[in-house]
């Protein structure tokens, strides 16, 4: 049996390198981490669940300058996985 792993770029660095067709979003409940995953997770309900918490919890005004997910990054990884099996 095979594990997928989701497409998923995980960054440590703040650098702009964003490849087209992808986004940058900060993960973690104290240390955040920068991902970069694809564009067609926005139209799943899955992750339009996780953008309505941060815009509940940091409105527009997201303390990193990008869009903060307000979840640990065990949580995020396995929706991400799961939303890549789509």
């Amino acid at each position: 049996m095979a594990i997928r792993m989701p497409r998923i770029i995980k960054k440590t660095s703040t650098a702009g390198n964003v490849p087209k067709g992808h986004f940058a979003v900060y993960v973690g409940e104290k240390q955040k981490k920068r991902f970069v995953i694809p564009i067609s997770f926005l139209s799943q309900p899955l992750f339009q669940d996780l953008l309505s918490q941060a815009e509940e919890e940091f409105g527009f005004n997201h303390p990193m300058g990008g869009v903060t997910i307000p979840c640990s990054e065990d949580v995020f990884i396995n929706l991400t996985s799961r939303l890549s099996r789509f």
